[in-house]
């Protein structure tokens, strides 16, 4: 079964997607540490970020798999990717058809034969349009801002990382492919007001229908 989570950034997703996947013994997957490994790739390759062919040439070479639920690349665990030059560039490098499809293909051979809870932003619309499950997850802007900055992993102020979300948000609405959006038949959950724990719980119990009804 696939279970798709899309949202913009600084939702929740990942916490969420996580700690469902451990509440439920599904494969937790997060498509974006694909996207910021191949810009840590790039970046540590010492070529010039902003050349697309190079960029799409070091995805064309990463391998990816998971070991004990953690991502590996070339077979080694990935590594810290939340950092503010990894946050710079993973969103331009994202925009990039090619690279793109170098995540999706990853991304479905690994939930082929497997339980998995693959959380993103065009998951339910691009990588995953079959999906039997698919979660829309979405909060205000400033409440998005308070989550990542109490994250501790930017050196940015409160502020700054609002305006940073914003910029990320009107980049991932206008890709020219794999833009955010939201799926037709995905369950629409506003986060702003609600606590990890009731989140968790309405995925929870939309997974329990989709398996009870035969739809796995």
């Amino acid at each position: 079964m696939v279970v798709a989570v899309d949202g913009p950034a600084a939702v929740g997703k990942s916490t969420v997607a996580s700690r469902v996947a451990a509440a439920t013994g599904f494969l937790y997957v997060n498509s974006g540490s694909f996207y910021r490994s191949i810009s840590k790739a790039v970046l540590e390759s010492g070529g010039d970020p902003n050349d697309g062919e190079g960029v799409v040439a070091v995805a064309s070479r990463c391998r990816f798999s998971f070991h004990g639920g953690e991502l590996y690349l070339g077979g080694r665990p990935a590594g810290a990717l939340q950092t503010d030059l990894i946050d710079r560039w993973s969103p331009i490098h994202s925009r990039l058809p090619q690279v793109r499809e170098i995540v999706n293909q990853n991304l479905r051979r690994i939930a082929k034969s497997q339980n998995v809870i693959v959380e993103g932003r065009d998951i339910g619309t691009v990588a995953f349009p079959d999906a039997e499950l698919k979660i829309f997850l979405d909060a205000n802007l400033a409440a998005r801002a308070v989550r990542r900055f109490r994250q501790g992993v930017s050196a940015l102020s409160q502020e700054q990382v609002q305006r940073g979300l914003e910029e990320r948000d009107e980049l991932d609405r206008n890709k020219p492919i794999g833009r955010l959006e939201m799926a037709e038949d995905a369950v629409y959950i506003d986060t702003s007001d609600l606590t990890i724990e009731e989140v968790c719980d309405r995925v929870i119990s939309e997974i329990r229908k989709r398996q009870s009804s035969g739809r796995t």
